[in-house]
């Protein structure tokens, strides 16, 4: 049996380590890597990262990821991005102004709401909180709803389609807190962070990577499916 290719992309942005252990817990080798030729041959891809919207994309173009990452995903390969490497999948990020990302998910990364008061929640907001699934998703195998998940951010992603849109969780408003499209998943929270709930979510996406890299072979389509649902009112300006 061929062992699957799994890329952690390094551009800079931190958090390697804890991702990287995290796979391990799957019982996967990943490869930690900045080379962009990597992931031509790569089964899955995990993009993390913390930081700013306009780092992010600085870096990837730095570093050559834009492109091949865009090719990775439209190959129909499994892909996971996690915290920046969720925003960094919309259109636009309205951080620290208004900066391209990388168009793959129609939408704008916002800022949380700044709500007034001595009893108003905290940006960033940080720490544990909830997970709503919005529907059903193999991401979610094993992890019951409302499980609780760690947040570390201030902007989060607001897509123009809201049936990508398979988790919630609620700070103040509701935002979308896991995406998921065709061959895509993305947390705003941080698995590899969250307990056994994360570390479950990492295997999820890591088995049905395994499953389609034996299915399909190497360089094939393995497609982690999504469901239509109602769109929902973000509260949002």
């Amino acid at each position: 049996m061929t062992t699957p290719n799994i890329i952690i992309v390094d551009y800079g942005a931190g958090n390697l380590r804890s991702v990287a252990r995290a796979v391990a817990h799957a019982g996967y080798v990943p490869d930690v890597t900045d080379d962009p030729r990597a992931l031509a041959d790569a089964d899955a891809v995990i993009v993390p990262g913390v930081g700013a919207a306009a780092d992010t994309m600085r870096n990837l173009r730095g570093s050559g990821m834009v492109e091949p990452i865009r090719e990775y995903i439209a190959s129909g390969r499994p892909f996971f991005g996690v915290c920046m490497g969720q925003q960094a999948l919309l259109t636009l990020s309205e951080e620290g102004g208004e900066h391209e990302c990388l168009d793959i998910i129609p939408g704008r990364v916002k800022k949380l709401p700044r709500a007034e008061g001595p009893d108003a929640l905290k940006i960033p907001h940080m720490g544990w909180n909830n997970v709503r699934q919005t529907r059903d998703h193999p991401i979610f195998e094993g992890i019951p709803d409302d499980a609780y998940f760690y947040f570390v951010h201030s902007y989060v992603p607001v897509p123009d389609d809201e049936s990508v849109v398979i988790g919630e969780t609620d700070y103040g408003v509701t935002f979308a807190s896991v995406l998921a499209k065709d061959n895509i998943v993305a947390t705003q929270f941080h698995p590899e962070k969250s307990g056994e709930n994360g570390l479950r979510m990492y295997a999820n996406f890591l088995a049905a990577a395994d499953a389609g890299q034996r299915t399909n072979g190497k360089g094939q389509t393995a497609t982690i499916l999504t469901t239509s649902s109602e769109a929902r009112s973000r509260g949002f300006p």
